[in-house]
């Protein structure tokens, strides 16, 4: 018992002291791993817990559905096809201001300048593999998803055209899209998204065709560069969608002209031309290349505006086979008429000054009727309407005949032969004088002089004739009448104009609606403001108005004289420094503080050049004006406008059938 009790003291106190070492060596460890290893899980943990989802955040993301509208979701961009998904960077930051809080940041915070990159920022990894791959996969999952809904939403609210046709064109660039952009990015795609939606409301009918157009000058573009060259099989695919392209276009001017698969071929064109895009690796050829293409179209732009211009000319100068057809036809049926039956009825008003005069000068049968008709279909008082036409001896019996066959209502009328008027010759009328003068034949009729002059309009030989200057002898005339309304043969009337023999002109000869509401109708627009005959007589910003529709005081005009003063300017104009030939130029010189301004409602101008004329305008007019080279009764004539006056035209008489004359 003794012995037992001495070896257990005995050997006790050595294994005391072995046992103390070791614990004293565990808590050394445990301290360490406490302070070193701890903040290290502790941050791991927490940058594993912000960047690795959760079982059941995968659960919750995988059993989620995209709604109907999924136009505001732009996970990804449309345009990057290559770049691989990135993992996310963390930076543990030590903020001075308060060293015991430590903040994550996001991918949107590494954006600083360079003053914050310091040594206490650290970057971290500790991103899981697994859960990176995962996440790959939900975020695929969501674009597919989204980007599929938005193509099958556009195509068929936009186009209609084949949903299986559609889904393979998707699916194709679908395999193509997986990039991710930064934050700023992706707010950018949606502020892209969004503007895109708006501007689909308001989309032009042509935005479709506009883009297939610009397709094809990419394509030319790429298939000019040395890269796309040299690579056969992408060169003959982009030819192949070139050609298709070029099919659906054919003569295309609007959406609506466009077949179903339009579309479809302007995906495939689109993902074709961004692999191309791809492919280059010198912009510096491509925009050689642009530039070139620039200039030459700038270049073929110019010559064929000059050519529209002359062509365009051309057409305002030549008689349509229909409109040369009727005055034949007529001018034979008149002459088979007993002389009898050539005469028109109540004649004795000619000369009645309390009567409504009209004056219309024209050799254009159709225009002329279109122009009497509209204004007895319009008028309130018919009977107290008095056309005075005067033609010229080619359309004269043919004009007799029309109004014959045709008579104007309860209105009379009456045709004359301009060459009746036998006080009118050289020796009178200096204007007479110039347009008979071999230098004036030259100057419309010469092709080697034709160049010389660069505006066209100018040159139209209906300037030659004497119908077009008749407007400046009305006192003689019509020696008897007090007041006259003066009308082209390109107007129609659309509402009753009675008002106008009774207007105030206070003292003015001539009655007329301004036409400064643009700056091209002043006065240095018509005039030679470098002569110093009109720079001292004349303000160059002086209004201009509109002949067309123009209520004549007789009285007036003879008391000042107004017939000399239109001669004494022609004479100095005969060698054409102060105007170029027509009749507006020395009608504001004429009647130079002799207008008076009628309200605009009174003749609306226009509808022979500018298809941008306001229609509540239009309707309101009791005159619309084709003015211009685009006349109704021609083909260049603006199709909207057509109708106003071809509703006064009867297409079923038997003479415009006869001529093939057709709305």
């Amino acid at each position: 018992m003794n012995a037992v009790s001495f070896f257990h003291t005995s050997t006790t106190k050595p294994y005391s002291g072995i046992l103390t070492t070791t614990r004293m060596r565990n808590l050394v460890i445990g301290l360490l791993f406490l302070t070193v290893l701890s903040p290290i899980f502790l941050y791991t943990d927490m940058l594993s817990a912000s960047f690795t989802p959760s079982s059941s955040k995968q659960e919750d993301v995988n059993a989620f559905t995209l709604p109907s509208d999924t136009g505001h979701l732009n996970v990804l961009p449309q345009e990057e096809s290559s770049t691989v998904i990135k993992e996310p960077i963390g930076i543990v930051y030590t903020d001075h201001a308060n060293p015991s809080s430590n903040t994550i940041l996001t991918e949107k915070d590494l954006q600083l300048p360079d003053a914050r990159e310091h040594k206490y920022a650290r970057v971290l990894s500790a991103t899981d593999e697994k859960g990176h791959s995962q996440t790959d996969n939900i975020i695929k999952q969501i674009i597919q998803t989204t980007n599929q809904e938005e193509e099958e939403e556009e195509s068929q609210k936009d186009n209609g055209s084949d949903p299986e046709s559609h889904q393979e064109t998707t699916q194709d660039q679908l395999e193509q899209q997986s990039a991710v952009n930064s934050g700023k990015d992706d707010v950018k795609d949606a502020l892209l998204t969004e503007t895109n939606k708006q501007t689909g409301q308001t989309a032009m009918p042509d935005a479709r065709v506009r883009q297939l157009r610009d397709q094809l000058i990419r394509a030319r573009v790429y298939l000019s560069l040395p890269a796309t060259k040299n690579n056969p099989h992408f060169t003959r695919e982009l030819r192949m969608r070139v050609k298709e392209v070029q099919r659906v276009l054919v003569d295309a001017t609007k959406d609506s002209d466009l077949p179903k698969n339009a579309y479809a071929k302007l995906n495939a064109m689109d993902q074709l031309l961004e692999k191309g895009k791809q492919m280059q690796d010198d912009c510096a050829a491509m925009v050689k290349k642009l530039r070139a293409m620039l200039q030459s179209t700038e270049e073929q732009l110019r010559v064929h505006k000059k050519q529209t211009m002359f062509l365009t000319q051309l057409t305002a100068k030549t008689l349509p086979k229909g409109l040369h057809c009727l005055p034949l036809r007529l001018t034979t049926e008149y002459y088979n008429l007993n002389s009898t039956k050539q005469q028109f009825p109540n004649q004795e008003k000619l000369d009645d000054p309390s009567l409504h005069h009209i004056a219309l000068f024209s050799d254009n049968v159709l225009a002329a009727a279109v122009v009497v008709n509209s204004t007895v279909t319009n008028s309130k008082h018919p009977s107290k309407l008095v056309f005075h036409v005067v033609s010229d001896r080619l359309n004269y019996a043919a004009m007799r005949m029309w109004f014959l066959v045709n008579p104007p209502g309860r209105a009379t009328i009456q045709v004359q032969n301009i060459e009746e008027f036998t006080w009118l010759n050289s020796s009178y009328s200096p204007v007479l004088k110039q347009l008979g003068s071999r230098s004036m034949i030259d100057y419309y009729f010469r092709a080697a002089r034709a160049s010389s002059d660069s505006n066209l309009k100018y040159r139209n030989p209906k300037y030659l004739s004497i119908l077009n200057h008749l407007r400046f002898y009305l006192p003689e005339i019509f020696p008897k009448l007090n007041k006259v309304l003066f009308l082209d043969d390109d107007i129609v009337v659309q509402k009753d104009l009675t008002g106008l023999w009774s207007l105030d002109l206070k003292g003015s000869v001539n009655g007329a609606v301004e036409t400064c509401g643009e700056s091209f109708h002043r006065f240095d627009r018509y005039l030679n403001f470098s002569n110093p005959l009109i720079s001292k007589n004349f303000d160059p910003r002086a209004c201009g108005w509109a002949y067309g529709m123009n209520i004549f005081d007789l009285k007036e005009w003879k008391r000042q004289n107004i017939t000399d003063v239109y001669h004494t300017w022609q004479k100095l104009n005969h060698d054409r420094q102060l105007w170029k030939l027509g009749t507006l130029p020395p009608g504001l010189i004429t009647f130079w503080k002799r207008t008076h301004p009628l309200d605009r409602h009174w003749h609306v101008l226009g509808l022979g050049y500018n298809p941008n004329v306001n229609q509540r305008d239009i309707e309101r007019a009791a005159v619309i004006h084709y003015n211009g080279n685009m006349k109704p009764w021609l083909e260049i004539g603006i199709p909207k406008y057509r109708s106003n006056w071809s509703k006064y035209v009867d297409y079923e008489h038997a003479y415009l059938r006869e001529c093939n004359i057709n709305p």
